[in-house]
């Protein structure tokens, strides 16, 4: 499958080639972070602080970022590119019309953008195989609206890949029912050590993959392998840094992965206006190192931007 667009200067070519994605002729390697940008005392995504978000992941030498729903803002791709970051353009199932796989409005955000040169994949979904009570009970309804859309993506837009982020390692269902998804995303929450999962998706597919989700968060509910309960910057440190070296242990099967996530998300659990500990994610007790996802702790930098311990293992691991 080879996938290209014009852009005003250059021919910008995204293809997959075997299990790489390749811009420009050169396999990419995704050095991401997942981007969901919410201020204190609100549960709204904002991209007020952008330009300073941007300078932070540029020192840190990402060079991806993850969206969980479209940016419609020519300014803000404008900036983003400006920058040398590529987006992965996450559309929701149903959000009431708003660009969303359910109304098919999806694909006019693809034709809006198609030729931004910030786009880097179309990506559809968000673990939801983990919830087939959103579709009448049963998962292969999804599948179905999945393997459609990625198809109407492909009819319309020849120029990027379509990936999905699925909850684990995608099973044989999803794989022959979903003949259409180019690239397969993976939320993966093994302790600190996702590496299994390259083998085991070498097993299943010749497509690329990537980790669509990864880390550890930075608060121990219990004291547990030398980290004391509390705030606990050193333990996300840890986590995130055997991580990350089995991710670059494994690019041959993998073409990388986007980080959870950039900045603490107070909007999860409790009160906006607090950081609380608790809130909840599927299949989740495989997060290191008390097996609990604190929800409103998982950023590389903290809610007023302030870098974490964190920050400097992923700058270390992405520029190295």
């Amino acid at each position: 499958v080879v996938v290209s667009y014009m852009a005003p200067e250059e021919l910008l070519e995204v293809k997959i080639s075997g299990r790489n994605i390749m811009v420009n002729n050169d396999p990419y390697t995704i050095k991401g972070i997942c981007y969901h940008p919410v201020p204190r005392d609100s549960d709204k995504r904002s991209f007020e602080n952008l330009t300073q978000d941007l300078a932070l992941m540029v020192e840190a030498g990402i060079n991806t970022i993850r969206v969980y729903e479209p940016i419609d803002d020519q300014k803000v791709l404008d900036e983003i590119d400006a920058a040398g970051i590529k987006v992965i353009i996450g559309f929701g199932y149903n959000q009431d019309g708003n660009f969303d796989i359910y109304s098919g409005t999806f694909i006019d955000y693809v034709n809006k953008y198609k030729d931004h040169e910030a786009i880097l994949l179309w990506e559809l979904g968000n673990e939801y195989n983990y919830h087939p009570e959103w579709f009448d009970g049963d998962i292969k309804n999804w599948y179905r609206a999945l393997n459609l859309a990625a198809d109407m993506i492909h009819q319309n837009d020849a120029s990027h890949p379509v990936t999905t982020a699925h909850g684990e390692l995608p099973d044989v269902l999803a794989l022959s029912s979903c003949p259409n998804i180019d690239v397969w995303g993976m939320n993966v929450y093994r302790w600190d050590d996702p590496t299994e999962i390259f083998a085991q998706w070498k097993d299943l597919s010749s497509k690329p993959m990537y980790l669509s989700e990864a880390g550890g968060d930075s608060y121990m509910t219990i004291t547990k392998d030398g980290y004391h309960q509390g705030v606990n910057e050193k333990a996300q440190a840890d986590s995130n840094s055997k991580i990350l070296e089995s991710v670059f242990n494994n690019l041959d099967i993998s073409s990388g992965v986007t980080m959870f996530s950039f900045t603490d998300g107070w909007w999860k659990a409790g009160n906006n206006g607090s950081q609380d500990v608790g809130g909840w994610a599927p299949n989740s007790t495989g997060v290191p190192y008390d097996g609990t996802p604190n929800e409103e702790f998982w950023g590389i930098v903290d809610i007023d931007r302030n870098k974490k311990t964190t920050f400097d293992i992923v700058k270390i691991k992405y520029t190295d």
